[in-house]
Parts: C-alpha cells; structure tokens; sequence
C-alpha cells in the first residue's frame, strides 16, 4: 500500500479533496438542503477562478478571496431570479447560466483561455512564510485549508440555525408551509442560493492559487465530483445534526480524492476518470437501498425459519 500511496500523493488528495469539499458543502445547501438541482456549479467554480485569478495578478491575493466570493453570488442571485421571479424551471435556469458564464469567464480573463499566476504571492505563499522548518511548511497548505473548512462549517451552521436559515430550511420541506407562515419562499432561495454558490466561488479561487493558473475548462465536471462528495458523505451521518452533516460532506470528498488517486496509481486511463466518479456516485446512491435489500432479504429468512420451528414444534405436539 506504501508503493501505491506515498506521502506527496496523500497529501495532494488531501489538499484537493478539502478545497473540492466547499463545492460539495455548496450542493449541500442547494441541494440537500434547499432540494433544489443546481447546475451553474461548473460555470460558477471557473468565475471564481477567474476573478481569484485576476484580483491575485494584481497583488491582492487575500482580496481575492472575498471578489470570488462575491462574483459566485452574483451567480446564484441571477440563477435564484430565473427559478423564482420568471418561473424558469431550477435545472434549466442551471443550464442557462453555466452556458452564459463560458463568456463572462473568457471576458473576466481578458478573453484568454488560460491565465497563469506565476511570479505572484498567493494565500498559500504568505501562509506558508510563518513556518519555520521545512518540513512544517509542507503541511502549511493543508493546515490552512483546515483552517477555511472548519471556519466554514462552523458558520453554515451558526446560519442554519438563525431564523433566516430555518426559513431556508422549511423552504426546502415544504414551500406550502413557509408560505403559510408568512415567509417568501422566493427569498430564502435567493439567499440559499447566493451562500451556495459564494462557496462554490471560494472553492475555485483557492484552486486557482493552489494551482498557479485558471483555465476556462477547469469547472468541467464539477457537479458530478461535487455530488459524489455529498452523497458518499451524506452516508455517513445522513439523519444527524447540520454541524455533522457538514463534517461529513468534508469526509466524503476527502474519502472521493483518495479513491481517484488510487484509480491513478493502478494506471487506470485518465479518460476514464468520468467513468470512475459515474461509477462511485451509482455506488453510492444504491448502497443505502443495497444494505435495506440485504437486511430485508435476512428478515424474511429469519422470519421463514421462525414459522418452520414453530410448524414443526405444533406438528410434534399434536402426536
């Protein structure tokens, strides 16, 4: 196991895995949370790239983070427009997006289809320059991420838990009863939306820095890596409070960028790899009803053998 997963390729899993996890704790929210199948997540990861790249080019790699952020709520604002104010149906107004942000993604990169960071400080750099020793810089780029999911987590549920993320919540339920309250359904999604899709923003600045360039291709997939994130985290603490859920999700996509770096290391072919995460999602989605087939199957065999005993006990009686 030592040949197949080294140190270098834990910890690139690792790095990746955390920042994949904010797009997967964005699903969480619209999707999870809200019900609500958000496809704009590819266009809008590449926008906060894009923009995280640029603010970065100009010498503001902490501002960065806030201008990406801001440019993914933009996003989910104008896709929460589409579904709620002209009745535009939550996978097509995805769609409509994600297809629109190809263009505004090449003009924020100055119509150029990759923008490289070399030559500029990232978060990661000046983070990095507060350890001493070698071998504790190593890390100082997943300690940092730790840092941001845990800051993360902790805030989606502090607002999960004030009035205005109830409200998100019940919106997700049943929009009937929150309307029966008084509450603008309208408005929560809105709102849930943007907070999704400010992370989903966040995730794509973070990778950009990490990886020193952004190229207009790189959100290609994303849902799909994202919602096999969540789902393989949702299996884990699935019924159980929103601070563990979230913890959960950041597990499942740690546990996702592991699985894929092993398809690396046994030389599956990269073209591949979108087979590879079909086939995880499909895994993961059937193994709850897998598991109640399985159980279900010994019940009855339970069950059979309960009533053999029984009949043979009766018949023994009776002689």
């Amino acid at each position: 196991m030592g040949k197949i997963l080294t140190v270098g390729i834990a910890q690139t899993a690792l790095v990746l895995g955390l920042i994949y996890a904010l797009v997967a704790l964005s699903l969480f929210i619209s999707f999870s949370i809200l019900n609500i199948c958000d496809l704009s997540t590819d266009g809008c990861y590449t926008l906060g790239c894009a923009v995280g790249a640029m603010v970065t080019i100009s010498g503001h790699p902490i501002l960065a983070i806030p201008a990406a952020m801001f440019a993914g709520v933009c996003s989910g604002f104008i896709t929460a427009i589409l579904q709620t104010h002209f009745g535009v149906q939550s996978i097509l107004a995805g769609i409509i997006v994600n297809t629109g942000l190809y263009t505004v993604n090449l003009g924020v990169m100055g119509f150029s289809s990759n923008v490289s960071l070399f030559g500029s400080d990232t978060i990661f750099d000046m983070f990095k320059r507060l350890f001493p020793t070698k071998e504790a810089k190593s890390w100082s780029t997943v300690i940092l991420l730790l840092l941001i999911l845990l800051i993360v987590c902790l805030l989606i549920h502090w607002f999960m838990s004030t009035r205005l993320g109830l409200s998100i919540r019940a919106t997700g339920d049943s929009p009937a009863m929150v309307r029966a309250s008084s509450i603008n359904p309208a408005f929560t999604i809105i709102v849930g939306l943007c907070v999704s899709n400010s992370l989903t923003g966040l995730a794509g600045c973070l990778v950009g820095q990490y990886n020193g360039n952004c190229d207009i291709n790189l959100g290609t997939g994303m849902v799909t890596v994202a919602l096999a994130s969540l789902i393989i985290g949702e299996m884990f603490f699935k019924g159980k409070g929103i601070l563990l859920r979230t913890f959960g999700v950041v597990l499942g996509s740690c546990l996702y960028r592991f699985i894929m770096s092993l398809a690396l290391r046994l030389n599956v072919p990269t073209e591949a790899f979108k087979l590879v995460s079909a086939l995880i999602v499909a895994i993961a989605i059937a193994a709850p009803a897998a598991k109640n087939m399985i159980l279900l199957h010994f019940q009855k065999k339970k069950q059979l053998e309960k009533h053999r005993d029984l009949t043979a006990a009766k018949q023994g009686g009776d002689r």
